[in-house]
């Protein structure tokens, strides 16, 4: 698959005084189609690596490039088209006074034209499963939903790469579910390349890779099984990982030989009924 995201040695300090980078010489790439989660302890510069990927902030130094296209003052609003961002709290970014109105803001903004506007409005509405409510306030919705009309707005704009900032931490598990299956499902439909800044190990567990940030360094990249594999490392970095490794992780403690490869919870379950009906 082709690298749709490239950042090559990004830095970033928010102020002079601030001798800290936010980001310090950060370099990665994301295929098209990918599933990227980013996990790390809070000030890490997750969501300020977010932003530079669409260029909310200009990075003091380093490049990004975007679906062939080096990020700079004179084409930060073409890759601003490829990006959409949504973000942990949804009443922030609504601005309609009904759902269809609201998912149609970002549309009238760029001239697309009425008729081609109306299409792409129920398109992405209908995405999202909320057809339903094309003529509701935003702000009487449950958070779930108002969560899947933020990323209806973004899906009108038909962008190439949708991040995820911490969309789902103000949800129940209910409405987080409803989130991310939405996602899923228009990932696999469209192949986006989809970006999730997330403190929840088990959205970060669906991921096709994790990039694990600390200090405004990328200190880690890999798969899930590769990443929570490492447990009491990524323990000390103050963060948690899946319940089957903490289980893994005492057994071992307690003696006994566990595998070394990542367990999900169902399998989980195959080792331990093997484990004990053996005894």
């Amino acid at each position: 698959m082709e690298e749709i995201i490239q950042l090559k040695n990004i830095s970033f300090t928010y102020a002079e005084e601030d001798l800290r980078p936010a980001l310090k010489e950060v370099s990665l790439s994301v295929k098209r189609g990918e599933w990227i989660a980013i996990i790390g302890p809070n000030g890490s510069g997750k969501s300020t690596l977010a932003k530079t990927i669409n260029g909310l902030i200009e990075a003091e130094s380093g490049e990004v490039v975007i679906d062939g296209t080096t990020l700079s003052a004179d084409t930060v609003w073409n890759v601003r088209r490829k990006v959409g961002m949504v973000f942990q709290n949804p009443d922030n970014q609504f601005v309609g006074s009904t759902v269809q109105d609201d998912v149609a803001f970002g549309l009238e903004n760029i001239g697309v034209p009425r008729e081609e506007m109306i299409m792409r409005v129920a398109d992405a509405v209908a995405a999202v499963n909320m057809d339903d409510f094309m003529d509701k306030e935003p702000a009487r919705l449950s958070g779930g939903q108002k969560q899947r009309i933020a990323i209806a707005g973004i899906i009108a704009l038909a962008p190439d790469i949708i991040i995820l900032d911490e969309a789902t931490t103000m949800l129940d598990p209910k409405g987080r579910k409803e989130v991310i299956e939405t996602i899923q499902r228009i990932k696999k439909e469209q192949n986006l390349a989809v970006i999730s800044i997330t403190h929840d190990i088990d959205e970060a567990a669906k991921a096709n890779r994790i990039f694990v940030m600390q200090a405004g360094q990328l200190k880690r990249v890999g798969t899930p099984e590769e990443i929570f594999a490492v447990g009491a490392d990524i323990i000390d970095m103050g963060l948690d990982i899946p319940f089957p490794e903490k289980l893994k992780y005492q057994l071992r403690r307690q003696g006994l030989e566990v595998p070394e490869a990542y367990l999900t919870e169902e399998r989980m379950v195959d080792f331990l009924w093997t484990l004990f009906s053996t005894k």
